[in-house]
């Protein structure tokens, strides 16, 4: 059995096949169109072409993708939403998207605050009141609304009111109503939590699209046999089911993709990943084989979420960032870069702008393109481009680290050629042969995972004994997620004192993952 992994980014498209050992079969890069399906069946029928094997061999799918991410950033084929918050009277003095922007706001078509919510302590801060909770279902119904937001007051520690709105609105508006409860997605913290689950309510739409046409597209290319799955932000896996129900989860799972291949590819469990690309850089940081979550709050699109991300830096460096000297002879690298035109516009390929490759070649690191054609750069002009490059991703490994101590860091992805091989502040600089794929290649070796967060008073329930039930809970999770039960393992665990709370009550998170079954 053959698994094909692919990851659309915002330059290249790239596809993997990896057979039933994990070794890599096949590998090929290709330009992201404009329609993202063009590129992606592009991408699997070259690999498909390079791998000669058979179509019916291909047991499992997997796609990474960036149409969650562009849809909130560029405000495009979002759904109209009813937002219904459980929390009056405590709540009254904040409303729904209170900070969101303009353009964005308008996809709520109405909003509710209604009785009810708990104290930290799980404690009834208020009943719930029914009798408003349907004549906000009803309203909506009446508009002909889709798709619902629900949050509540502490649901992370008690969601029974969160459950009894979901299920008063399928009542009234149908089983085929699209329902997102905030206990199911974001952490602590009301609004933050509240936002993500609108966001996540919104994206149904486009998480039936991209699932319905990557499904179709594998179909077209006769690979019919495939199970598929979709990348989350975890590092982790999910099935198309999972997606349309949690589409906030696909957002940023590209670094993560890159993170997860890396630590394949070099073998390493903890390092710094660089994920170079053609417009930016990525570095992302490996902890026991999976990406480093963000323990911030994290905006997408300028709404602020704390649902779970991985902590990550992007830069304004890649292949194709455009180099220039300024008249006090300074050089600088991008911002801005020609993207996926760089096979026309830089100067290796016959075009006319000076892009980092350029620099890459014309100081020998790299053979790509006429090198010729770059021979009339000044050796003095390539050495300070590459400088500036050069401390650009420096200062960028400084702030990922936690110490003063040198790391290990990986370098992979299809600009990583324009980075030299030695860095302040690594340890050493491990560069994958065939790390220019190192994101389709994490999609495809990818798990299941499973994550569990709850606030714990260990004066009511012992700390032994709440650290047993997490675990458990997070292995059932994995498991119904996808997961093979004999292979799910704790990979991360924390409990957190919280000193502003009565009594000893900690936030306690833990993580399972095992594989595909």
């Amino acid at each position: 059995m053959y698994k094909l992994g692919i990851d659309v980014g915002g330059t290249n498209t790239d596809a993997v096949l990896i057979d039933d050992k994990l070794n890599v079969v096949a590998s090929v890069k290709r330009h992201t169109t404009q329609d993202v399906y063009d590129g992606i069946l592009t991408a699997v029928r070259a690999v498909l072409e390079e791998s000669g094997i058979d179509r019916a061999q291909i047991g499992q799918a997997m796609l990474g993708t960036t149409q969650c991410t562009n849809a909130i950033v560029e405000r495009k084929h979002l759904a109209p939403i009813g937002i219904l918050r459980i929390g009056a009277p405590a709540t009254l003095g904040i409303f729904p998207m209170v900070d969101w922007a303009e353009d964005i706001k308008a996809i709520a078509v109405e909003t509710a605050i209604i009785g009810g919510g708990f104290e930290y302590d799980g404690k009834e801060l208020a009943s719930f009141d029914e009798a408003a909770a349907r004549a906000f279902f009803e309203r909506l119904k009446a508009k002909g609304i889709r798709s619902v937001a629900i949050s509540c007051v502490f649901s992370t520690v008690r969601d029974d009111h969160e459950r009894r709105a979901a299920a008063l609105c399928r009542e009234i508006m149908g089983e085929e109503v699209h329902v997102s409860i905030s206990s199911e997605i974001g952490s602590m913290g009301l609004i933050e939590r509240e936002n993500a689950t609108i966001l996540n309510a919104a994206l149904y739409q486009v998480a039936e699209t991209f699932t319905d046409g990557f499904a179709r597209s594998l179909q077209d290319e006769g690979v019919v046999n495939a199970d598929i799955y979709l990348s989350q932000n975890d590092g982790t896996l999910m099935t198309m089911e999972y997606a349309r129900r949690y589409p906030i989860l696909t957002v940023a799972c590209g670094p993560t993709n890159s993170i997860r291949g890396a630590s394949y590819l070099s073998q390493l469990q903890n390092a710094i990943v660089i994920d170079v690309g053609g417009t930016t850089t990525d570095l992302g940081v490996i902890q026991n084989g999976f990406p480093r979550e963000s323990s911030v709050a994290v905006t997408i699109g300028g709404v602020r979420t704390n649902f779970r991300m991985p902590d990550v830096i992007s830069i304004g460096l890649g292949g194709g960032s455009i180099v220039r000297e300024l008249p006090d002879g300074t050089v600088t690298v991008g911002p801005d870069s020609v993207g996926y035109e760089i096979t026309k516009k830089a100067l290796v390929f016959g075009g006319s702008v000076c892009t980092a490759t350029d620099i890459a070649v014309r100081l020998g690191m790299t053979q790509l393109g006429d090198g010729s054609r770059v021979a009339h750069l000044s050796e003095e002009f390539a050495k300070k481009a590459m400088e500036a490059i050069t401390e650009l991703v420096e200062d960028s490994v400084d702030a990922m680290k936690v110490s003063s101590e040198d790391v290990d860091i990986i370098l992979v992805g299809g600009g990583s050629i324009v980075l030299p091989e030695s860095l302040e502040g690594a340890a050493a600089v491990i560069k994958p042969a065939i790390g220019g794929v190192a994101n389709a290649i994490g999609s495809a070796i990818s798990k299941v995972s499973g994550n569990y967060e709850k606030l714990v008073d260990y004066l009511v329930t012992p700390r032994g004994q709440a650290l047993e039930e997490a675990k458990a809970e997070a292995i059932e999770m994995a498991v119904g997620a996808g997961a093979i039960r004999e292979t799910v393992e704790i990979i991360d665990m924390e409990d957190v004192p919280l000193q502003y709370y009565p009594g000893n009550t900690n936030r306690v998170k833990i993580k399972a993952a095992g594989d595909l079954a």
